[in-house]
């Protein structure tokens, strides 16, 4: 599996959440604590917003994140309000650029920890209901990058969360039909660059860690001597596969079967149900 985080907030150098934290994504990358792997160095990807500009940046590499000069370089001089990270540990799928996350369409971005159960069997068909004017974007070899074109297909756009459901409910129904039992595991991210959405999901009903970030007002009453903590907005948030850290009363669990956004004024956490359409 993998190992990600997305950030929403007061922009900060990358370098701050990326490489500073006692349990940062580098460190993850060699001692995952909650993922099926410990090592996740079949790639790496960042993805970030600018001002000004609608459609993020992204560096994907497919060497593994904790001796690339070029993301320690980057990360010491760009800074974001918004921005994805991802390290990858492969279910099966080629280690290639291309199937490094996230995945960059428009202004939106997707990532994806988890797996699609049998996805060799259920890639025809999952692909032939990817919207013909979408097809030919597809890059990669996949089951995450499907998933983001599925959700694309059914209406990104207009309704996030409802075409998220409805890609969730396609794949369990391919499933089913070439007898897979269970055939989604999933945390996902996805944003336009203003929101910023996160899913916790499994057919089996066991799914992989997700946690957030305490609101920062609480978290300077809890620990005034944390010089970081000064700087942000009342609205800043973190979305992790697993605490960067141990401080006390940080990190909040994403409850299973669960949608939450990140978002201008007051954030909300909702009950996830796959609809296929």
């Amino acid at each position: 599996m993998c190992r990600w985080l997305a950030y929403r907030g007061t922009p900060v150098l990358l370098d701050t959440i990326l490489y500073r934290p006692a349990h940062s994504l580098i460190d993850q990358s060699l001692h995952a604590k909650f993922g099926v792997e410990t090592t996740n160095g079949d790639g790496f990807g960042v993805g970030w917003y600018s001002e000004h500009i609608d459609t993020p940046a992204l560096l994907r590499e497919v060497g593994p994140a904790w001796s690339n000069r070029n993301l320690r370089e980057l990360a010491d001089h760009v800074r974001s309000p918004l921005f994805f990270a991802h390290i990858r540990a492969s279910t099966g799928t080629a280690v290639q650029q291309s199937n490094c996350h996230p995945f960059r369409h428009g202004r939106w971005m997707f990532m994806h920890n988890g797996a699609v159960a049998g996805f060799p069997r259920l890639r025809r068909d999952l692909m032939m209901l990817v919207d013909p004017a979408l097809y030919a974007d597809i890059e990669g070899t996949t089951d995450s990058e499907v998933m983001f074109y599925l959700s694309l297909t059914f209406g990104l756009d207009r309704d996030p969360p409802a075409a998220v459901a409805a890609m969730a409910g396609v794949v369990e129904q391919v499933g089913h039909a070439h007898g897979v039992e269970f055939p989604l595991q999933m945390t996902l991210a996805v944003t336009d660059g203003e929101r910023l959405w996160a899913f916790r999901y499994s057919s089996a009903q066991e799914s992989r860690s997700l946690f957030y970030s305490s609101r920062v007002e609480a978290l300077r009453r809890l620990h005034p001597d944390v010089a970081f903590l000064r700087d942000l907005s009342e609205d800043s948030r973190l979305i992790v596969s697993e605490p960067l850290g141990d401080l006390p009363g940080a990190w909040n669990e994403v409850p299973e079967n669960s949608w939450g956004v990140v978002q201008p004024g007051t954030d909300e956490l909702h009950r996830f149900t796959p609809a296929p359409p």
